[in-house]
């Protein structure tokens, strides 16, 4: 594996032979703004393939692709409707994936088999550079072992993947922490089949109505963000009757640590706490929820116990990722 230290420079010669290589249908782990990629080729089935192995990828989950031009999004897709331009053109480049009818050139490998295919613009100057320099859209699905937190720093996946990728591109934290919005325009209506970090309040100023899609949580064999650690997640509106709860709950277990909003810590005294940043400032906490909750595995303990938020705006999002963590252990009062 070639290691690429980008923390402090980007240094352009090393990005074009890692995109020569990818658009060979080499394997890289690269960050994006949400969070990090394991990418190659997106044109390429039998290196698309390798992506599918190393992550231990269930086949019927397909994978979006990350381009940098309308040209590249055209090149893909076909009977793009006005609404999906208007949704391209106010998010794009940016954390939002939109799901279009795709063209015979898209490998049925990376949707499935089925006739769409996701298409995110990301709006990071490695990520950009990587499809500019390779003249291929990326197969980029988030750097982890399927089932588990996402990554957000290198060195909290690079030990899982060091043996099996061609090159890794280190530019520390990715500056949002969490993976794109993904939307799909049915009968006119925006869709969000997955909350992020552009709301549905940002959707709904742009498609003039907004359907969250609950039907489409993960299945069985498409869980996410799992951790090795018990986990609970709980919430009220009533802060007292949240806190109360997580406290009784904490007192049936010898090594409790509970996931607590900065405004919150000093109510659990001698517990063990982990400050996931104030509850009003939501861009923080959805930025280092997944570093969080790898640093609260990493501690001995048999339950990890989650405040939780009222789903709305980023909240939405947060709790979608919390509600995957814990599995449906989750109580709500």
């Amino acid at each position: 594996m070639y290691y690429l230290d980008a923390t402090n420079l980007i240094n352009d010669n090393e990005l074009k032979k890692i995109a020569l290589s990818i658009k060979k249908g080499k394997l890289a782990l690269f960050p994006t703004e949400t969070v990090y990629g394991i990418g190659t080729n997106g044109l390429d089935q039998n290196a698309v393939k390798k992506i599918y192995d190393i992550k231990g990828r269930n086949f019927n989950n397909p994978i979006n692709l990350l381009v940098n031009s309308m040209e590249m999004v055209e090149m893909l897709a076909q009977n793009i409707t006005n609404l999906e331009y208007k949704l391209m053109k106010a998010f794009f480049p940016g954390p939002f994936t939109l799901i279009l009818k795709k063209k015979p050139i898209v490998p049925s490998i990376i949707t499935a088999g089925s006739d769409t295919v996701g298409i995110r613009m990301p709006n990071n100057e490695i990520a950009k550079k990587l499809i500019q320099y390779s003249k291929v859209p990326i197969a980029a699905p988030s750097a982890n072992i399927s089932g588990r937190p996402s990554g957000t720093k290198l060195e909290d996946i690079l030990d899982d993947f060091s043996d099996k990728i061609d090159f890794a591109i280190n530019s520390g934290a990715t500056n949002l922490g969490m993976e794109s919005t993904i939307v799909k325009v049915i009968n006119n209506i925006a869709h969000i089949l997955r909350p992020g970090n552009i709301t549905p309040e940002q959707i709904k100023k742009v498609a003039g109505n907004v359907i969250i899609e609950t039907s489409h949580l993960p299945s069985d064999h498409l869980k996410h963000y799992q951790l090795n650690t018990r986990t609970t997640l709980v919430y009220s509106k009533d802060k007292n009757k949240m806190i109360e709860k997580i406290k009784s709950i904490a007192k049936n277990y010898k090594n409790p640590i509970i996931l607590s909003f900065f405004e919150d810590c000093d109510y659990y005294h001698t517990t063990k706490i982990i400050d996931i940043g104030s509850k009003y400032n939501l861009q923080e906490v959805s930025k280092n929820l997944f570093s969080n909750l790898k640093k609260a595995e990493k501690i001995k303990s048999d339950i990890i116990l989650i405040e939780g938020i009222k789903k709305q705006g980023l909240g939405l999002a947060i709790m979608n990722r919390l509600l995957n963590v814990c599995n449906g252990n989750f109580i709500e009062i």
